[in-house]
């Protein structure tokens, strides 16, 4: 009988400790998570990553440039799509569908694709290299960075630098990913219906989002490098539209501005330091931060949804160009 009490007592010890360690974790947890905010700079100012002199001005070198020449085409709209290396799959189905027709309601439409260097390159000959598939289409535009997500932002700078260089006559641009359903039709004609405007910057927005201090680190950012609570207006990166005289600025003022993780909020940090607010869309049903289930009437009447597969983006096409009686 002794024998078992004293078993009682030190499993009950135990117990305690066990108990007490985590109740510790969980105050420290918290503590990181939400309680340590306060020690961050409530309001955002953009001043803290300016530079006067150009400082942050990438070199870069282009080893890859779309076989098009703007000045040719003179076009309406330039869709710039974010691309790992690797995804062929992605790109392929884009080509098929979304981005293969060159002209929209009369307006000259020109799809291209940003692209770094493969970390890991494969030595599979059956894998098309990216420098095979430029031969094939012209449509890639890559620098010799690293082609990695704490890159993105190196990539948007390459982009807007792209659109300055090499194609500052086109009159809007879009940025988005390999992994969205863009509805062209619906974009060019959403663009056509705007006002006249160098300062127009749409697409999903973003305002008072918090800086996230938690353990995920696809979406965590320090301190040092982002000190301030909230990030500034902006708009996701799965797609935003601008004017193309707005671009010019921004890729002026990236030379100024301190690069971060988030190449949205980078952009964003732009737009604040050139007193552009974003425009928000009135229509909700236009731009879709998460994937919605297939719906011919929804996909008919949106311009960007993300979360796509390619074999989704290829599907959802056929349906929608082949399903032209159905009524909405």
């Amino acid at each position: 009988l002794l024998t078992a009490l004293f078993i009682n007592v030190m499993y009950v010890r135990q117990l305690k400790w066990i108990f007490l360690f985590l109740l510790l974790f969980t105050v420290i947890a918290i503590w990181y998570i939400t309680l340590s905010t306060n020690t961050v700079i409530e309001h955002t100012n953009s001043m803290y990553f300016y530079e006067y002199e150009p400082v942050y001005k990438q070199h870069y070198l282009f080893t890859l440039r779309q076989r098009l020449k703007c000045e040719d085409i003179n076009p309406f709209l330039v869709i710039l799509v974010s691309s790992d290396p690797k995804d062929v799959k992605s790109r392929q189905a884009i080509r098929v569908t979304w981005g293969s027709k060159n002209f929209w309601w009369g307006q000259r439409v020109l799809t291209l694709f940003l692209l770094g260097q493969e970390v890991h390159r494969e030595d599979n000959a059956a894998v098309l290299s990216v420098e095979d598939e430029n031969i094939l289409y012209g449509d890639i535009i890559r620098q010799d960075f690293m082609d990695t997500y704490d890159n993105l932002t190196l990539k948007t700078i390459m982009a807007f630098r792209w659109v300055t260089e090499f194609c500052s006559n086109a009159r809007f641009l879009m940025k988005t990913d390999d992994d969205v359903f863009i509805n062209t039709g619906n974009l060019v004609k959403y663009l056509l219906k705007l006002n006249s405007s160098e300062n127009i910057f749409t697409g999903y927005p973003l305002i008072d989002n918090f800086a996230y201090r938690g353990f995920y680190r696809k979406t965590y950012i320090s301190y040092d490098e982002y000190p301030f609570r909230l990030f500034p207006p902006y708009c996701s990166g799965m797609g935003y539209i601008l004017d193309g005289k707005l671009a010019l600025r921004i890729y002026e003022m990236m030379s100024h501005i301190k690069p971060i993780k988030f190449e949205d909020v980078y952009v964003g940090i732009c737009l604040s330091m050139l007193k552009v607010n974003i425009s928000i869309p009135e229509d909700k049903q236009q731009f879709f931060l998460y994937k919605i289930d297939f719906d011919i009437c929804k996909y008919r009447h949106l311009i960007a949804v993300h979360g796509i597969t390619s074999s989704e983006i290829i599907r959802f096409w056929q349906v929608l160009s082949s399903d032209s009686s159905l009524n909405c």
